[in-house]
Formats: structure tokens, C-alpha cells, sequence
């Protein structure tokens, strides 16, 4: 693997684990796409830091398990016209 890959995945990495973001908040942050960012975090980093590579899995996990609650909050914002509270 390319060093600047490398370094890019253990940056990637860092800002998951920092920030506990998404893959796509993720991915707008390094102005690359979110296909590049999963397959970054899922294959090349459990390479590179297995310990990181656990980490940012739980994160993945647990923004998985939640994403039908911020979708439908979404929606709710959307046709009621304001901030919902989980």
C-alpha cells in the first residue's frame, strides 16, 4: 500500500474515533467519496492498526444501529417544521 494511503487511513481513523462521525461526515471532511472512506475503515486499516480498526468498528456499529431514529427524525423535521427531541 501507497504511504500517502496509509496516512490518509489513519487520519481518516483519528477523525472517526475523535469526532464519532459518520462515514459520510467523514468522507465530507476529506473531501473524498464515502466508498473510498468504508473501504478505508472495513479492509485497509485492520492492516495498518488492528486496535484503531475495532474502534472505529464499534462507531460503524453503533451509527449503523441508529440510523432508522435519524432518519425518521429527519422526516419528522421535515413536515412538522422544526427541531425534534429524541
Amino acid at each position: 500500500m501507497y504511504s500517502y494511503i496509509e496516512e490518509r487511513v489513519l487520519r481518516e481513523a483519528d477523525y472517526i474515533i475523535d469526532h464519532e462521525v459518520t462515514v459520510r461526515a467523514a468522507a465530507r471532511e476529506f473531501k473524498i467519496s464515502k466508498s473510498t472512506v468504508h473501504k478505508d475503515m472495513v479492509e485497509r486499516l485492520k492492516t495498518l492498526d488492528p486496535q484503531r480498526a475495532k474502534a472505529v468498528g464499534n462507531i460503524l456499529r453503533h451509527n449503523k444501529e441508529v440510523r432508522h431514529i435519524r432518519g425518521g427524525m429527519a422526516t419528522y423535521r421535515k413536515y412538522k417544521g422544526g427541531a425534534a427531541q429524541p
